[in-house]
């Protein structure tokens, strides 16, 4: 089933919106630092809030981040409570946004295996793109190096 649901997606962008505003301002706790949230997921119970950040400091681990946020969910959920006019709160849980390492890793692993066709190509005596069936077709990407 789609998970589209109009309410809950407003849900979430006001939690975020929110979240970003308390931390930034009510929070005090040294271990948070500068952080980004990069998404709300709203349960469909509307129950619990799966909260993705960012830390912006290099020297803070996403752990330590984890930790001082979750200890600050209580603190948060309370403001949240004045600011959104819901009758239950979402309960709070942090998590490390992991899409840019997935990025990183994915991007890497696509150069590792367009330099092994490169090295392939020129060892063969080939250029890249060029099949080694000379009746087939080529298609090459002229945005590939």
């Amino acid at each position: 089933m789609p998970r589209d649901f109009q309410r809950s997606r407003r849900i979430e962008e006001q939690i975020q919106r929110l979240l970003v505003e308390f931390i930034r301002r009510e929070v005090k706790d040294p271990r948070v630092g500068l952080i980004t949230i990069t998404a709300v997921e709203v349960s469909r119970d509307l129950a619990h809030a799966k909260v993705f950040f960012l830390p912006f400091d290099a020297t803070r681990s996403a752990a330590e981040v984890g930790a001082a946020l979750t200890s600050a969910a209580g603190f948060l959920r309370v403001h949240l409570k004045k600011a959104l006019a819901m009758r239950h709160v979402p309960e709070l849980h942090f998590a490390p946004d992991t899409t840019i390492d997935h990025a990183v890793q994915l991007s890497s692993l696509i150069n590792a295996a367009v330099a092994s066709d490169v090295e392939r190509a020129t060892a063969a005596g080939r250029q890249v793109g060029d099949s080694p069936d000379p009746d087939a077709i080529a298609v090459v990407d002229p945005s590939i190096p």
